[in-house]
């Protein structure tokens, strides 16, 4: 399954409702992003975030399969988020990857530096999504994940 981000395994087919099974369950949070590309810093934000990835809106994505560290901006946190990821797809105004989502931009795969990392954000991400959602909302999204 994959989630908007990208950040699943093993894509599904879209199924007969046009949606695509996801194994992460993705939230709409915006949140500020900054990473750089050579020698220039970009700051964008992003569209949603799940466990597995996020959706960052910008007119410049990085290209599939770059691998870049970037800062993500949670208000209740003091200091950003610093995170591995992996483009995963693109939507650029030549071609867009997934047609189904109408803004520019890249979906980004976590790449976490060992099991501890990814439990521990993934809690994090979890409870962000509760806050963000209430508790009736996430535990409905969650369900119809499963």
């Amino acid at each position: 399954m994959t989630d908007q981000s990208g950040a699943g395994k093993g894509a599904q087919p879209t199924g007969a409702t046009g949606r695509e099974a996801r194994e992460h369950p993705r939230a709409p949070i915006e949140l500020k992003v900054e990473y750089k590309k050579l020698n220039t810093f970009f700051s964008d934000y992003t569209k949603n975030i799940s466990k597995g990835g996020t959706f960052i809106k910008t007119e410049k994505p990085l290209k599939v399969g770059t691998e870049f560290v970037f800062k993500l901006f949670v208000p209740a946190q003091d200091e950003p988020f610093t995170l591995r990821g992996q483009v995963a797809w693109t939507n650029t105004e030549a071609e867009a990857q997934r047609p189904e989502i109408p803004e520019r931009g890249m979906g980004i795969r976590f790449l976490y530096k060992d099991d501890a990392q990814k439990r521990g954000f993934e809690d994090f991400v979890e409870d962000m999504m509760k806050d963000a959602l209430g508790d009736v909302v996430y535990r409905k999204l969650i369900d119809k994940a499963k």
